[in-house]
């Protein structure tokens, strides 16, 4: 039996505490079951952001989507995990990732780095995070026993294998960063390309005794009864596709209530994805959809 389907929904937009609280509570009510903030200049600080989420809502779970491991250190995360976790109930998940937007780094004053170079960063944090958090002396403590849960996101083979080492959630994006970018454009890939990674992934965590949950980030959810007069106006950020290629494209769901819930449960079909995240502006659209795939 497939894992039952979760829904989390990343809010982007910064907003006052009325209005945060505000959209929290809406997205509790639309059925999301992870509330979730990303990790870039200009949006939400995470951990406040999550705190108030959590005081905000009762039943969703709270999540970084994902962190930037290079804004961060170890030592002084763990201390921002664990009060997090202790603050919203334990109902926190940790998501990491490098950071691939370099514009961000050198606005910051930190180093960005090669890829590779990111990637060490990364399992370093993950590593010392671990040491920290397992200790029986580190203070604060994590209220959720083993662990918070862990997602790791990214494409790569080297982040696959520390997934598939670490995480409780491998995280896929369905896109690369545009060559020569320092603004963290991202182009799509393809679904033989997705599914190749997935496959890889799972070979990579054929050892593990538990299965991983696999999630996917949902870049562009549209309700149309038009499916091609819809995507239309994407075309020039995709160059040299076609409008039956967008429409394939993993990370994009179009059409009708039905039509996307026909999508979804095609995508867990294909590549086994049971977590799905979309985006703030998708929050209402894709809400019919869950009640349509639950259970099913």
């Amino acid at each position: 039996m497939p894992r039952p389907f979760r829904f989390g929904v990343n809010l982007i937009e910064p907003a006052s505490a009325e209005e945060w609280r505000a959209k929290c509570r809406r997205a509790e009510e639309l059925g999301y079951d992870v509330i979730l903030v990303p990790d870039h200049l200009g949006m939400p600080a995470p951990f406040p952001a999550l705190v108030a989420a959590a005081q905000a809502t009762e039943r969703p779970r709270v999540g970084t989507f994902t962190l930037n491991a290079g804004f961060w250190n170890p030592t002084l995360l763990a201390r921002e995990v664990a009060t997090a976790d202790a603050l919203t109930g334990g109902r926190l998940e940790l998501g990491l990732g490098t950071g691939y937007v370099r514009e961000e780094h050198e606005t910051a004053g930190l180093p960005f780095g090669s890829p590779g170079e990111r990637v060490d960063h990364l399992r370093r944090t993950v590593e010392e995070l671990e040491r920290l958090l397992d200790s029986g002396e580190h203070r604060p403590q994590t209220v959720q026993r083993p662990r918070v849960p862990l997602l790791i996101g990214g494409n790569g083979d080297r982040m696959l294998r520390l997934s598939a080492e670490h995480a409780d959630i491998a995280a896929f994006t369905g896109a690369r960063t545009a060559a020569g970018s320092t603004t963290g454009q991202l182009t799509p890939i393809t679904a033989d390309e997705l599914e190749e990674r997935v496959a890889r992934y799972l070979r990579f965590a054929e050892h593990r005794e538990v299965p991983p949950e696999l999630n996917l980030l949902v870049q562009m959810v549209i309700g149309t009864e038009d499916r091609e007069a819809a995507v239309r106006p994407f075309l020039e950020l995709v160059p040299g596709m076609t409008v039956d290629q967008v429409l394939r494209l993993p990370v994009c769901l179009v059409g009708t209530p039905d039509e996307l819930a026909e999508q979804v449960l095609a995508r867990r079909e294909r590549y086994g994805f049971t977590y799905l995240t979309v985006l703030e502006p998708c929050m209402e659209v894709f809400a019919p959809v869950m009640a349509r795939v639950r259970g099913a």
